[in-house]
């Protein structure tokens, strides 16, 4: 039986996902309309919404698991929230606005935001299946990695990509031996052009990790479990825990039963609108235009979009100038909007005293693209830069040199 609402002047409001994209619609709907809405959120993990960027650290221990926690519990009553944690929605039905847990509770609703983020791409290679072949992207991933990092025993992360680099560092600095394996040709491909990153390559290398680029996994070898990996060279690395960092997909799965209209990720309109009217989408499951992001800028903007949808504000979200702002194993690094610049002009700026890099990719007297390696001083002004096609033909000869040049110019 589906429970009635207490207060049939609120509509109710249920929010599938309590990750950073399901928090930050939370934020906004409280702020824009408070008291409009009753509201459940219901998270998959047992814990609340915490910080995802942080996991490298804590896998490091540079960090403790409470430096995670974006909002206590309390905050939730505070602003009315009910928040149901470690029973994820396993049904929903769009017609009778009804969702089901996994537990078997059953929750009304009359409007509806996805946000159940991504999952971990696995390999379908030989040997995936044995013990001591784990992923690297939730809480409660760290204490495996952490207790074989500790013991000092060789490791394998697959995957050069940030998440990879980042789980190698974490297992590096909790005492493993790693190795980290990527079949591209560079570094974080998807973020950098290949002379930053080849900074980073240095960097990861620095700190006692062991880079092969090129190199495709061919199997995973054991008795039970993992005792060494092989490449499609021919080359094996001895392993008794192998990382698989290879990418993330939307988790899509409960939309697709639900009937939604899904491709990559759950297809959404200007207003972050599914195609079932008064259920939405957000963040790293959702598509729109054709796009899909794995960043936590692009989810924050789609959930402020969302917030204001509902309010019954002016929302409409046009797509994101995708920005990267990291320290990658102690190097800084950024990038903005089409840095690989193919036919475009290129501005190269470097700094052998310091090991600074800049490349601007410039187009129709516009900056089109940025990678900047060492020092992301003026990254933010490069990334509004793009985003407002600004003409920097006052300013062309001391871009390099950031706004304070400019203003000069």
């Amino acid at each position: 039986m589906i429970p009635s609402s207490v207060n049939t002047t609120r509509q109710r409001l249920l929010v599938i996902g309590n990750g950073m994209a399901g928090l930050k619609f939370l934020e906004e709907i409280t702020a824009l309309a408070p008291g409009s809405f009753e509201i459940t959120a219901v998270g998959e993990e047992p814990e609340a919404a915490y910080n995802r960027v942080l996991l490298s650290p804590l896998l490091a221990g540079e960090i403790v698991a409470s430096d995670l926690h974006m909002k206590p519990r309390q905050w939730y009553g505070d602003h009315s929230i009910a928040l149901h944690t470690g029973s994820p929605v396993v049904s929903l039905d769009t017609l009778l606005k009804s969702a089901t847990l996994a537990n078997g509770e059953v929750l009304a609703f009359d409007t509806c935001v996805f946000a159940t983020g991504s999952e971990p791409i696995r390999l379908a290679v030989p040997g995936a299946d044995l013990k001591g072949v784990e992923v690297f992207r939730t809480l409660s991933d760290i204490s495996r990695l952490a207790s074989a990092g500790s013991s000092s025993q060789p490791v394998v992360v697959i995957g050069g990509g940030l998440l990879g680099i980042e789980a190698a560092y974490g297992l590096r600095r909790a005492g493993a031996q790693v190795t980290l394996i990527h079949i591209m040709d560079r570094l974080m491909e998807r973020q950098l052009d290949t002379e930053a990153a080849a900074r980073v390559k240095a960097a990861v290398e620095a700190k006692g990790i062991a880079v092969h680029l090129g190199a495709e996994t061919a199997s995973i070898v054991g008795a039970g479990s993992v005792e060494k990996i092989v490449l499609k060279n021919g080359r094996e690395i001895p392993a008794c825990l192998v990382v698989m960092s290879v990418g993330i997909k939307p988790k899509t799965s409960l939309a697709m039963l639900a009937k939604l209209n899904c491709r990559r990720g759950i297809v959404v309109d200007n207003r972050m609108e599914t195609s079932a009217p008064g259920i939405y989408a957000i963040g790293e499951c959702a598509e729109h235009n054709s796009a899909v992001y794995g960043l936590v800028e692009p989810a924050y903007e789609q959930a402020r979009v969302a917030a204001r949808a509902l309010a019954r504000l002016d929302a409409n979200y046009n797509g994101t100038v995708l920005a990267t702002n990291l320290k990658v194993s102690g190097v800084p690094v950024f990038s903005a909007g089409d840095f690989e610049g193919a036919g475009a002009e290129h501005i190269i700026w470097r700094d052998g005293a310091y090991g600074h890099y800049r490349k601007f990719v410039v187009r129709n007297n516009q900056l089109a693209g940025v990678v900047l390696a060492g020092d992301t001083t003026d990254a933010l002004w490069y990334r509004d830069l793009i985003r407002s096609r600004a003409p920097i033909g006052a300013f062309r000869s001391t871009l390099a040199f950031g706004p304070a040049y400019a203003e000069a110019a």
